[in-house]
């Protein structure tokens, strides 16, 4: 059993986090480099790699949005685990 103030608080964790994966996929499209620990995965060193890093970064962005929308709208998503 969850309290309502748990499933806020991670929701709102998990909302705060988008903007800023958000803003990594924009700046890996546009300027051809992802961030990488402490270096950057630059589109010309290894187009393979960035793209797996890339679509990592998509299917992440993805997956925190519905975890938050099922924890702050209360969607019921989680009945099933």
């Amino acid at each position: 059993m969850s309290f309502q103030g748990d499933n806020l608080l991670i929701g709102l964790v998990c909302l705060a986090l988008l903007p800023i994966i958000a803003w990594r996929i924009l700046r890996g499209l546009r300027e051809g480099r992802l961030p990488l620990y402490r270096s950057c995965l630059e589109r010309g060193d290894n187009a393979a790699k960035f793209g797996v890093l890339l679509a990592l970064h998509a299917v992440t962005f993805i997956l925190i949005a519905v975890v938050a929308a099922d924890l702050l709208l209360d969607l019921g998503l989680r009945e099933g685990l």
